[in-house]
């Protein structure tokens, strides 16, 4: 049974361009067949706790004599990583705040980036596809004073693409705050079609990847 991982951090949950985005991919997930099973993980309604101990970033083999790690954590860590490797495809949505990715997202990553786990020699998910799907309330364009201030597009590479060896498809929506504020008003047709884009690709994305 082909599974798709749905994965969301706004803290939005009415007007969340990020989770319109990724319930858009879902959808048209779903629409191939009632074979084709999704798995939700909504990071913000259900958060994962920060880590409990450093140790936790170590397979247990590697961890020293000295760090003792809670079974409970342990398990929750196992739990999140099964669920990884469970999917087929994973699509992660993560709106900029405060140019990086929401706390509760980075908590996630941290469950996953262990070294001889699922990083560094040992990816099991090597060449897995990964949608991610970036909000960003401004525009970070080159040329622009604002440029190189995302640094959640970054992180995301850099662990599910560098890290673990997931093949990354990066979908950005920009000026999502143009209805919002004032100086980003003149942006807000640039912003509408930008995001009626990016659902329509994530749609044939869905319709192809797994």
């Amino acid at each position: 049974m082909p599974t798709l991982l749905h994965i969301d951090s706004s803290a939005d949950l009415a007007h969340s361009r990020s989770r319109a985005l990724t319930a858009a991919f879902a959808d048209a997930w779903r629409a191939r067949g009632p074979e084709y099973a999704v798995v939700r993980r909504d990071l913000h309604v259900d958060q994962l706790p920060h880590l409990e101990t450093s140790a936790l970033h170590w397979a247990a083999t590697d961890r020293t004599d000295d760090e003792v790690v809670d079974p409970a954590a342990d398990a929750l860590r196992q739990e999140v990583i099964d669920e990884l490797l469970g999917a087929d495809v994973v699509v992660v949505g993560a709106p900029l705040y405060n140019y990086t990715v929401p706390s509760t997202l980075k908590a996630w990553i941290d469950r996953i980036h262990i070294p001889g786990v699922l990083a560094g020699d040992v990816q099991p998910l090597a060449g897995r596809p990964v949608v991610t799907v970036v909000s960003r309330g401004a525009t970070y364009d080159a040329g622009t004073p604002t440029e190189g201030w995302d640094h959640g597009s970054p992180v995301l590479q850099l662990i599910l693409g560098t890290a673990l060896g997931m093949k990354p498809y990066p979908i950005t929506v920009s000026a999502t705050l143009a209805d919002r504020l004032s100086d980003l008003a003149p942006l807000a047709d640039h912003a509408a079609a930008e995001f009626a884009d990016a659902k329509t690709t994530l749609e044939r994305l869905a319709a192809t990847l797994g």
